[in-house]
């Protein structure tokens, strides 16, 4: 009895061991399910919070702006930046020529003016309102910074789009010449004033020294009857 327990007890601390060791040498090998599968690389983009410039550049000076006019809203077919855009924004220079206006239509009575901040036509730049396009529906105006819309009388609440006035670069340059030369006027005017006060400020010392001069020959003149008498 005594032999065989001592053999059971070693038949079972070597299964022990061996199942240790199996443990032990698949921890180093580092195989387990521990360890996180490879990410799958974000092929997606970051999303772009940037708005359009919906201004864009300013229509070159000179330009005819033609529309189609549909009920829904102005469709741009002239120039090239505003074509198929509908009621799109005019970015136009300050001071500078354009025409606007429309031929295609849908059949509807249209008409187009050019109004203010106050939803008040400017200078009498209205057409009549007519169901056909033509070179009647065209408005030549210079562009100034109190135009806000053009818009369809008929349809203001559909056919309507925002004038914005960029000012012009070489006014800007005359504002700064203008600038520029009061600053020299200034300039020139203050040494003007500083050279008069030093030549008044000259004469009255000139004057103060002939008077001290007379004065001092005087003295000196009496002092000589004096001492003669």
């Amino acid at each position: 009895m005594r032999d065989s327990t001592r053999a059971t007890r070693r038949n079972v601390l070597k299964t022990a061991g061996a199942v240790g060791a199996t443990a032990f040498i698949a921890g180093c090998n580092g195989n387990g399910n521990d360890e996180p599968d490879d990410e799958e690389p974000d092929d997606e983009e970051p999303a772009n919070d940037e708005e359009p410039d919906e201004n864009g550049e300013a229509i070159e000076p000179g330009t005819r702006i033609e529309f189609d006019a549909q009920t829904a809203g102005w469709v741009g077919i002239e120039p090239e930046e505003i074509a198929d855009e509908e009621n799109p924004t005019l970015t136009l220079q300050e001071g500078e020529e354009y025409e606007i206006g429309w031929e295609e239509g849908d059949g509807s009575q249209h008409n187009i003016e050019i109004r203010d901040e106050d939803d008040e036509v400017i200078d009498d730049l209205e057409t009549e309102i007519t169901d056909e396009g033509g070179d009647d529906q065209f408005l030549e105006f210079e562009a100034s910074e109190e135009m806000a819309t053009y818009v369809c009388e008929p349809h203001e609440t559909t056919m309507v789009g925002d004038i914005e006035i960029e000012g012009n670069g070489e006014a800007e340059e005359d504002e700064e010449d203008d600038e520029a030369e009061d600053e020299m006027d200034d300039e020139e005017e203050n040494g003007e004033d500083e050279m008069d006060d030093e030549e008044e400020n000259g004469e009255d010392e000139m004057d103060d020294e002939e008077e001290n001069g007379e004065d001092e020959m005087d003295d000196e003149e009496e002092n000589g009857e004096d001492e003669d008498e």
